[in-house]
């Protein structure tokens, strides 16, 4: 059985984490290359860094950012946001970043996902899919979640996989930092019918959140920030109980 990971998740914005409430309202959570270092001593299977402004500006940043980051950590780590071209993954990966992740680029031009798997392999690309449930349809966001389309979630996803995506990180907007649990449901459905790793995003409160996720939601992975930026959650102390209820992980 494969293990299931945990992946912090820090969200940069002008060169530091930031963690918001349903995409909005953020607050500062600090460093990320220091963020980074601890993680990796405190047991995270991985991580993920999003510039969600990714302006030029933060492009240049997150670029010394990676550097920075691949001289203190020794787990894989997941660079996205802006990200719009073979070039511009060619410099992440160059410059240490493992895997990177598309979302607002991949909807706008899905030929873009073909074109990194056939360049650097499909176990480099994540597509990151930011949906929102809205009467019993879950639709595709873009942008931090700010512009809908009409996209659905499940077709979507289905699309990402055969155009060569290694792994697909969903996240919830209705669940993002509520700290209700993950939207097991959605979940369940994507893992039914993909067969590429899926990481659950939005809504990690509770230890008890991310049993659920791995139980009912059969997610592969578990993304969370606030909980772990913010000392509620030991990774650990959650490692240990979800071996505790069955679940494997590394230790």
């Amino acid at each position: 059985m494969l293990t299931k990971r945990i992946i912090p998740c820090l969200d940069i914005k002008n060169g530091r984490t930031v963690k918001g409430v349903n995409f909005v309202n953020l607050r500062d959570a600090g460093d990320p290359v220091e963020l980074a270092k601890q993680y990796a001593v405190k047991g995270a299977d991985e991580l993920v860094f999003l510039d969600i402004s990714a302006t030029l500006e933060g492009r240049k940043t997150m670029i010394d950012m990676v550097l920075q980051v691949a001289e203190q950590v020794n787990i894989p780590f997941t660079v996205g946001g802006g990200i719009s071209s073979v070039e511009d993954v060619d410099v992440l990966l160059k410059s240490g970043a493992d895997k990177v992740s598309i979302n607002s680029s991949a909807v706008k031009r899905p030929e873009l996902i073909n074109e990194l798997a056939n360049k650097f392999g499909s176990q480099c690309v994540v597509v990151a899919i930011d949906a929102k449930q809205i009467d019993s349809e879950w639709k595709v966001h873009l942008a931090g979640g700010s512009i809908p389309t009409n996209l659905d979630l499940f077709e979507w996803a289905k699309e990402v996989e055969q155009r060569g995506a290694g792994e697909i990180l969903f996240t919830s907007m209705n669940n993002d930092g509520t700290k209700n649990g993950f939207a097991n449901e959605a979940l369940a459905k994507l893992s039914e019918t993909l067969n590429i790793p899926i990481i659950a995003s939005g809504g990690a409160g509770t230890v008890q959140h991310f049993v659920d996720t791995f139980k009912e939601g059969k997610a592969d992975a578990a993304l969370a920030a606030s909980v772990f930026h913010f000392g509620e959650i030991a990774i650990k102390d959650l490692k240990e109980e979800l071996r505790d209820n069955n679940i494997e992980v590394r230790l």
